[in-house]
């Protein structure tokens, strides 16, 4: 309903817990903000396994009986927007296969560049799938390899796959955490103890989780430990942690959008905190921006830590202007009459005595199309306001991302073919401003370059995708 890039999934893993299902499903609600179509969680024993998913929100997925059902100590589970495979139950994750390495069970963060010659090469040599999710190639490859042990043969079929992927899989009385040699998408490691364990058993007094972010861990009492590094496997058994490398790390190619937009304020994302990164983009905004005007408005929720670096370095008072409303389920009842900009109004409401005769400034963390940009602009002036003057933490999106993000096609961004005082007009702004990309390296602390920008330069950090832009841009 909003102009928005949508979130990419969320995984998680817990290790050692008698209560191993109910903490993943705790901590894919943390996560839900990464994925709304469905939710799966698998549950096991080390010997047996249990599973249940379903489209909808986790909320709506697990119930009590189904969580008494995911009996062991066990579990991975999965929160999903699709960004590879159709919008169907089938594609839910995670995904379990029987192999002649034993079952295997895998859920996914991420998105492979080269998953469709893959499938086809593996198609025609017999392989048959059962989705259309890039996630089925990798368990097809470590069905088909011939080494013996699951580990090396999930090494070997992991440096057959290109692009984005991080990895929470359950095998036997294990559980691994994988992370591409680039890092593209975060995946940390926590521990917390199991009640009642230090004095009986020791070397079962500590329970490990993995997830895409840390508030995950803040929801089942987990400390933050540590992330998987890039082009590392991290295995718990019995015996604790392992992490090995498959692949060299690198270059890093950290996704600069989940400190932008994606992930949670409260969360630390790539070894910083989300909410510092977001503070800082506000307050360069403010330095290399100004605007003559009265009071800072956010876009809620995703504008609101910028706006308040942004209010805060310009001494200009920040006020909740518009109102978001949390509460809209899957379906509503359109009046037959038609409305303007109703899709916008029942998501967001403006604040007439805050707005009215007021010069503002509007902070959002990015504009896409362009469309709910010109209709909120439209509503704020409908409340009265004098001046809208819009700041964007972040510089143009001229290109698609293909990493683990739902985009737009580049035809589609409005920046990409447009000038600033071309979008400006469009939406109806006093004034527009973008941060620039140094500002935003700063905001992040990108000292070494080690953050993706490709969807400001569109310049991607892998030869497939350069290769597919070129050829797309000759036709």
């Amino acid at each position: 309903m909003l102009d928005k890039f949508h979130d990419e999934c969320g995984v998680v893993a817990i290790y050692g817990h008698p209560e191993a299902s109910k903490l993943a499903y705790l901590s894919l609600y943390a996560q839900q903000h990464r994925g709304q179509e469905s939710a799966g969680i698998v549950s096991s024993n080390g010997k047996k396994i249990h599973h249940h998913k379903a489209m909808g929100q986790v909320a709506e997925v697990f119930t009590e009986s189904v969580l008494r059902s995911l009996r062991g100590s066990l579990a991975i589970g999965h929160t999903r927007y699709s960004t590879a495979g159709d919008t169907a139950l089938l594609n839910a994750q995670p995904l379990t296969v029987g192999t002649s390495k034993g079952l295997v069970s895998i859920a996914h963060n991420g998105n492979l560049t080269n998953a469709r010659q893959l499938r086809k090469r593996l198609e025609e040599t017999g392989s048959i799938f059962q989705t259309t999710s890039d996630t089925e190639v990798i368990l097809h490859l470590i069905a088909r390899s011939e080494k013996k042990e699951f580990q090396p043969a999930l090494e070997e079929s992991l440096l057959q796959v290109e692009g984005a992927y991080s990895l929470v899989i359950l095998h036997g009385d294990k559980i691994y955490g994988v992370r591409d040699p680039h890092g593209f998408r975060p995946l940390v490691i926590g521990m917390m103890p199991v009640p009642g364990q230090a004095a009986q058993e020791p070397k079962k007094a500590m329970a490990y989780a993995f997830a895409s972010e840390t508030c995950a861990f803040d929801l089942i009492g987990a400390h933050y430990w540590g992330e998987v590094q890039p082009g590392e496997i991290v295995r718990v058994d019995a015996e604790g942690l392992h992490a090995s490398r498959f692949a060299p790390p690198g270059p890093s190619s950290f996704c600069v959008f989940e400190h932008v937009y994606f992930s949670r304020p409260d969360s630390i994302i790539f070894g910083r905190s989300v909410h510092q990164s977001r503070d800082n983009l506000g307050r360069r905004l403010a330095r290399e921006a100004p605007a003559d005007a009265d009071l800072v408005v956010p876009v809620p929720d995703s504008g609101v830590a910028a706006a308040i670096g942004y209010a805060a370095e310009s001494g200009l008072p920040f006020k909740f202007g518009l109102i978001r409303n949390h509460y809209i389920g899957r379906t509503f009842i359109e009046p037959e009459q038609n409305i303007r900009d109703f899709g916008v109004k029942l998501k967001l409401n403006p604040v007439r005595s805050i707005l009215e005769g007021q010069r503002v400034v509007l902070v959002d963390d990015s504009i896409v199309r362009g469309t709910t940009s010109r209709k909120l602009i439209r509503i704020i002036r409908s409340a009265g306001a004098r001046e809208v003057h819009v700041r964007i933490s972040c510089p143009p999106t001229v290109a698609p991302c293909f990493y683990g993000v739902d985009t737009p096609t580049q035809k589609e961004l409005i920046a990409s073919s447009h000038t600033i005082d071309e979008i400006r007009k469009y939406i109806g702004a006093d004034s527009l401003a973008y941060l620039s990309l140094e500002g935003l390296r700063g905001a992040v602390g990108d000292t070494q370059g080690e953050f993706c920008t490709a969807c400001y330069t569109g310049h991607y950090p892998t030869k497939l995708i350069n290769l597919q832009m070129e050829t797309a841009n000759r036709r």
